[in-house]
């Protein structure tokens, strides 16, 4: 008696988890959310913004984010000294083997950063086929690609600039 207890038991134990296995698995394939909406889309939609303002709020955040972008131009050189500096120090601590695998993640980060850029560059394009993707400041990886603000009628709402400390 004792033995068929234990056998209806475990019995019902696995199929509670291979009914939670299998509810997992179809909520995730029947799932219909868009794999990533951005933070700023997010603000919008969580404080109640209309798609008519939306353009107008671009604006302010891309602006603000092209004079913080400025400023940060200017000390760039000196955050760049320090975190240069900090590194060799940090990296003379490690072992070879260390020194080996933080290379390797690093690698993987610019990668993963280039990576990241061109898939924003690729859905600018889709996006808005034949226009340039505004820039107001140096990419990630470094280079200048400064282009000149499009010259819009008075009250037209800006293209978005991409990245900054306010949302992307």
């Amino acid at each position: 008696m004792q033995r068929s207890k234990q056998q209806a038991l475990m019995f019902l134990l696995g199929a509670v988890l291979v009914g939670g296995v299998l509810g997992f698995s179809a909520d995730r394939v029947m799932s219909k959310k868009p794999p990533h909406v951005s933070a700023r889309v997010q603000m919008y939609d969580d404080i109640g913004i209309e798609e008519a303002n939306r353009a107008k709020l671009d604006s302010v955040l891309d602006e603000t984010n092209c004079r913080t972008g400025e400023i940060m131009r200017s000390v760039r050189p000196a955050m760049d000294s320090v975190r240069a500096e900090g590194i060799r120090t940090f990296l003379a601590m490690l072992t070879p083997a260390q020194k080996t695998a933080w290379e390797e993640r690093d690698q993987k980060m610019k990668a993963r950063f280039d990576s990241l850029d061109k898939e924003r560059d690729a859905k600018w394009a889709k996006e808005h086929p034949g226009a340039d993707r505004p820039r107001c400041g140096p990419s990630r990886a470094g280079q200048s690609q400064q282009v000149p603000k499009p010259t819009a009628p008075a009250g037209a709402p800006q293209r978005r600039a991409p990245g900054g400390p306010l949302f992307y």
